[in-house]
């Protein structure tokens, strides 16, 4: 389910970047691709690999609505704290909505958060532009 909405969001947010839609403009999450020097080559990236995990899962998601193969000149930096903040809001949604890969990937957690590949990890806390929700 959640690999389905990631796909569907990130739909939406290339759509905003191609100045396509009139809402969901001042999404926080949009600034890490806003301050890229070619914002909609990022997101296609983003894209792309969010395609190649969904594939893996057995999802069929339509590769044509993306033009990109991943490749991009520079990686996006993300930090250690906003990665964290992240992910503990992911395990909220799991906790309620699969029980399974709650405890699965939450409850015995003892990796490292893996990160999109188009993106590189620094030490960090939650970025300014997040809204903390409580």
């Amino acid at each position: 389910m959640g690999i389905v909405a990631l796909w569907r969001e990130g739909l939406l947010a290339k759509k905003v970047l191609e100045g396509k839609t009139k809402g969901y403009k001042n999404h926080p999450q949009l600034e890490r691709f806003k301050n890229y020097k070619d914002p909609l080559k990022a997101i296609e990236s983003f894209l792309y690999f969010v395609y190649l995990e969904a594939k893996k899962r057995g999802y069929s998601f339509d590769k044509d609505k993306i033009k990109s193969n991943g490749i991009i000149e520079r990686k996006i930096k993300v930090t250690k704290g906003q990665i964290e903040y992240e992910f503990k809001h992911l395990c909220k949604k799991l906790k309620k909505r699969d029980k399974e890969n709650f405890e699965k990937l939450c409850k015995k957690r003892k990796n490292k958060i893996l990160t999109n590949p188009l993106f590189y990890t620094v030490d960090g806390g939650v970025e300014s532009w997040e809204k903390i929700s409580s």
